[in-house]
């Protein structure tokens, strides 16, 4: 019995600091997301994107800059992927602020699937279920839970029923109906590691020599981990920090950082007081909304067409109605 009780201790032992392990993880993942974490956490993507971001800033720290510049053009110019977000699966699918022509949503449905995120109808039902239920339980990133939930933490946790419930009530037929969409729902596996991975990660060493391993870093890491940061900025920042010069009462606010790195994403307040306006903004011209500039390019050649917009006088009044003074329209006004 004495030879059999170290073992016996010793397992206890260690069941004990694995439990005191868990405990601390648990305890710290609690402050982040909320009291529900153990319960609805999802441990895979805790994992995932934990390592991911580790070697994010590994690869920041350690990158060839300067041997290594064709692979860093290379990632810029696989910035494209940002106009499918922006331009198609948010301004076109989720909010048809404009039509395009087949051969435009196939240049969008091609570079929103580079960008290696969710198939276009589940973004597209997630999207329209946060503009109906902002900042409620329904919002699937309510930013009233705070920075770290509304920009990654909402994607390490199980949907709350709230938002698995309204998402089931969002209709999803016009989006449906696209052959476009249809295709890259169905394909959407294979176009994902093909488009937003494989492809661009071989590009480098056989188009112009470069090594296969700060290519692969470079795409499938550092590219990667900003085009998802630059999104999340949207659902986090952007609903936290800035002006609310069109409507005072809700959270979405404007926002130039997170406008520069989304093409024009940032000016949330305006997006989500008039959010069937192509533009996204109520800008002039296209500094930082580099989306606006190439939606209106391919209106200029009719694959862009029926542009949806508020009329400047409706504008003008709920800024004077809703706004909290910082628009220069109300400033003039007030003086």
């Amino acid at each position: 019995m004495l030879g059999q009780t170290g073992p016996i201790f010793e397992s206890e032992r260690n069941n004990t600091v694995e439990i005191k392990k868990r405990s601390v993880l648990q305890s710290i993942l609690i402050k982040l997301l909320g009291p529900d974490v153990a319960r609805d956490v999802k441990w895979f993507n805790v994992v995932f994107l934990s390592i991911l971001h580790a070697i994010f800033v590994w690869s920041v720290l350690n990158f060839p800059y300067i041997r290594r510049w064709k692979v860093i053009l290379w990632v810029a110019i696989g910035g494209m992927n940002g106009f499918g977000i922006t331009g198609g699966v948010h301004r076109l699918w989720s909010h048809r602020s404009y039509k395009a022509t087949l051969p435009l949503r196939i240049i969008l449905m091609i570079c929103f699937t580079m960008a290696g995120q969710n198939p276009i109808h589940d973004w597209v039902r997630d999207h329209r279920v946060h503009h109906k239920y902002t900042e409620t339980s329904a919002d699937p990133h309510n930013a009233k839970r705070g920075f770290f939930f509304s920009h990654v933490g909402w994607l390490m946790m199980r949907k709350h029923p709230d938002v698995i419930r309204r998402g089931k009530e969002i209709d999803m037929d016009d989006v449906l109906a696209d052959p476009v969409v249809q295709f890259h729902v169905k394909h959407f596996s294979i176009l994902k590691m093909m488009l937003a991975f494989i492809i661009p990660s071989i590009v480098p060493p056989l188009l112009f020599g470069e090594d296969w391993f700060w290519s692969i870093v470079a795409i499938c890491v550092y590219r990667y981990c900003c085009s998802l940061n630059f999104t999340w900025f949207v659902n986090s920042a952007a609903h936290l920090w800035g002006y609310k010069p069109y409507d005072k009462k809700i959270n979405p606010s404007e926002n130039l950082g997170v406008s520069i790195v989304t093409m024009g994403e940032g000016w949330h307040n305006y997006h989500h007081t008039f959010p069937w306006d192509y533009k996204a903004a109520e800008l002039g011209n296209y500094s930082f909304n580099l989306t606006t500039f190439w939606i209106d390019m391919f209106a200029k050649i009719g694959w862009a067409y029926d542009l949806r917009a508020p009329s400047r006088q409706f504008v003008e009044r709920v800024i004077m109605k809703t706004g909290d003074g910082s628009h220069s329209i109300s400033r003039l006004v007030t003086k």
